[in-house]
């Protein structure tokens, strides 16, 4: 086995992704990660920080606890908004690609399921007609 499949193996990725995509994966993932850090430093270190912060910028500790709060809601937000913009490309370049979602399939299921019922009821009306 190549180190390349291995490492696919390993990351449970394929091999198609690009480098763009990896890219994009390894930001959003930074992002996650950092806000992932900043949870697990749990509300007092959180204040250990603004109060250092705060210190060293020479603002109240209360402004700075606030100016933080701001900056991780808008990291929240960007990394929401990346995750959305990389789903709205993937769908998009699978409808390029002419590959159909499942719930399109579905619902052809369900339409051909109809149309057979319906044509098994005028069989059945057609054979009991005269």
């Amino acid at each position: 086995m190549s180190d390349a499949s291995q490492q696919r193996e390993e990351d449970g990725t394929t091999g198609a992704e690009g480098p763009a995509d990896d890219r994009a994966g390894h930001s959003l993932q930074d992002v996650l990660l950092a806000g992932i850090g900043w949870a697990s430093l749990g509300l007092e270190a959180a204040d250990e920080l603004a109060d250092d912060l705060a210190r060293r910028v020479g603002v109240q500790r209360d402004e700075m606890r606030a100016a933080m709060q701001d900056t991780f809601a808008s990291w929240r937000r960007e990394a929401e908004r990346a995750g959305e913009r990389r789903t709205d490309v993937a769908d998009r370049t699978l409808k390029k690609l002419g590959v159909v979602r499942r719930d399109e399939i579905d619902d052809l299921a369900l339409r051909v399921a109809q149309l057979e019922h319906r044509t098994r009821l005028l069989e059945k009306q057609a054979d009991t007609t005269p």
